[in-house]
């Protein structure tokens, strides 16, 4: 009996083996044949995160091994902290599921904004498509011609999430440079925030740059906005005319602290994968992505829509991120003070 029992073991144990594997030593083109990958985009449709995860969803999948399908998903929510908490909690960590959200990231966690339950250093980053330059423009009927006048007179601007950069931007520069920037919350989207300009609701909005020119074209060339600031750490070559916000800084402490939160700038239109992917399936993921960001048809689309195509790798963009949440105390303290978002 014992005999047999040690037989009946040893077979199960080799059934075991057997049947796990091929699922062990299943290749990552055997793994996404046949699936299909979600570009999460965590922003409804109509901005610029909404153009850049959409474009590369057109052209990513026939560089991933075994050719699965991808489609994109709008997730909005929060300034993105819907869609990246579900990354982090909830969704499938199988490689099957790609996002995009606020290039803040990093220095919320740090900071402790409210709803961020991620860590952003556990995300796998797949690439940047570009660096992301914010600005504020307002609309050719408002009092505010200049970053001076701002600083003078009250204006509104259309908002969306709290924890978008829409919000916190603005909200940055009333703390530390004075501006008066008034928020009007509640707008789905870059998209409709700026309709709201154009229909007179407010007198402005902050948003990418690339989300301006893409859904309005003529704004700029036509002088029917006039663009006040930048938000980057250096000026976008299609605006070389107008400041950064670090370059209007009056003091060195002042330069610091906005230096430590333009840094999210460079993030951009960042990619990432859920914790957990086994490493071949994320490397596969970054080395398709570095392939699309090459891809002739991908370029032509991107120049014909009027966006850069400027890439940063996975693996750079992983440190990059991993350095954006890494203040010392003291600094921590005061960027903590300049991030406050008090809208109206």
């Amino acid at each position: 009996m014992l005999i047999l029992r040690a037989l009946f073991i040893a077979i199960g144990v080799f059934a075991v083996s057997v049947a796990a594997g091929p699922v062990a030593s299943q290749t990552a083109e055997q793994f996404y044949k046949g699936k299909t990958v979600d570009v999460v985009i965590g922003y409804p449709p109509g901005g610029s995160n909404d153009t850049f995860g959409r474009l590369l969803a057109r052209h990513l999948g026939k560089h991933i091994p075994g050719n699965p399908a991808v489609v994109p998903k709008n997730m909005p929510g929060a300034g993105s902290f819907v869609a990246l908490n579900n990354m982090y909690n909830t969704l499938p960590r199988d490689g099957t599921q790609i996002a995009i959200g606020a290039p803040t990231a990093a220095l919320d966690e740090k900071l402790g904004t409210p709803n961020v339950r991620f860590k952003t250093a556990e995300f796998n980053w797949i690439g940047r498509i570009d660096s992301l330059i914010n600005i504020v423009f307002m609309w050719k009927t408002s009092p505010v011609k200049t970053f001076a006048d701002a600083q003078k007179i009250e204006s509104t601007l259309s908002g969306t999430g709290v924890g978008s950069t829409v919000a916190i931007y603005p909200s940055v520069t009333n703390n530390v440079l004075g501006t008066k920037f008034k928020l009007v919350m509640g707008y789905k989207g870059s998209g409709e925030a700026m309709l709201a300009v154009e229909r007179g609701e407010v007198q402005g909005h902050s948003t990418s740059w690339t989300a301006v020119k893409v859904a309005h074209p003529t704004w700029w060339p036509e002088r029917m906005i006039s663009i006040l600031v930048q938000y980057g750490l250096r000026r976008h070559a299609d605006l070389p005319e107008i400041p950064t916000l670090v370059e209007l800084a009056r003091t060195e402490e002042q330069r610091k602290i906005l230096t430590a939160i333009m840094a999210a700038t460079e993030v951009g239109t960042a990619f990432f994968t859920t914790p957990g992917v086994p490493p071949d399936r994320v490397t596969a993921l970054r080395r398709a992505f570095d392939a699309a960001m090459r891809d002739p048809e991908l370029l032509a689309e991107a120049q014909r829509m009027k966006v850069a195509v400027n890439p940063l790798p996975g693996e750079e963009l992983q440190k990059l991120v991993a350095g954006v949440s890494d203040l010392p105390p003291d600094l921590l303290e005061k960027v903590r003070t300049a991030y406050r978002t008090a809208p109206n």
